[in-house]
């Protein structure tokens, strides 16, 4: 039997205290997080995974100092520009998750094309959460069945979790096997609240900058040790 491909998402937490531990400053930890980012993403093509999914900007986030958000942003732009090349080379698929709507216009035109332009890619996708938020994204498919139902398209009584799942950012793919969480902390902060409900859970003691294959291989290694029975 072939081995399964998994869907794996990460929680990448640490950033500021892998700089304050430094005394850098907390810009120079999300820099750091982007390679740590880069090189777990290699990792994971070597291993029996799918699909993996980053949580890099929270609906939350905004609410951080206006100039730590600008240099989120701008690190947005570097990767999404320096990068797209290698999606392409390496034959993996870009998706978004999350509301656009508040992101910049050339943010938003750079994150099109990428989806664009490697839609047909199969054997990989990487999904960046930007501007995600678990709750609110419930809250927009229930908006969108509601006015569906307010229109006479759809009885109220017909919705079904199917019906509500395919109006998630992340319709059309497999919910998570694995989430992971790094820098110690354990909970899942507004991160594919409805995806995760049978998904295994590790949380790894590392700040995110400090992150590598190998700590991904040790992850996959604890959940390869977990009976899924989804409630059966």
């Amino acid at each position: 039997m072939a081995e399964k491909k998994l869907h794996v998402a990460i929680i990448m937490d640490g950033n500021g205290r892998w700089a304050k531990m430094r005394n850098l400053p907390r810009t120079k930890g999300h820099r750091a997080g982007i390679e740590a980012l880069r090189q777990t993403l290699n990792a994971a093509r070597e291993l029996p995974i799918a699909c993996m999914t980053f949580y890099s900007f929270s609906t939350e986030n905004w609410q951080r100092p206006k100039e730590e958000v600008e240099e989120l942003m701008d690190l947005l732009r570097h990767y999404l520009k320096h990068e797209f090349a290698q999606l392409i080379k390496n034959k993996i698929r870009f998706r978004m998750i999350g509301d656009k709507s508040a992101l910049a216009p050339d943010i938003i035109d750079m994150i099109d094309e990428a989806e664009k332009k490697t839609a047909l890619y199969q054997d990989f996708t990487l999904q960046l959460a930007l501007n995600y938020g678990g709750r609110q994204e419930i809250v927009h498919a229930a908006q969108n069945l509601a006015q569906k139902a307010k229109d006479g398209a759809l009885a109220p009584s017909a919705i079904t979790v199917e019906m509500l799942a395919s109006q998630l950012y992340t319709h059309g793919m497999p919910d998570p096997d694995l989430v992971i969480r790094t820098s110690g902390e354990e909970r899942l902060s507004n991160f594919l609240i409805w995806q995760s409900a049978y998904s295994e859970f590790v949380f790894q003691d590392v700040l995110w900058p400090d992150y590598s294959g190998e700590h991904l291989k040790e992850a996959l290694a604890v959940y390869a040790q977990r009976e899924r029975r989804f409630g059966r």
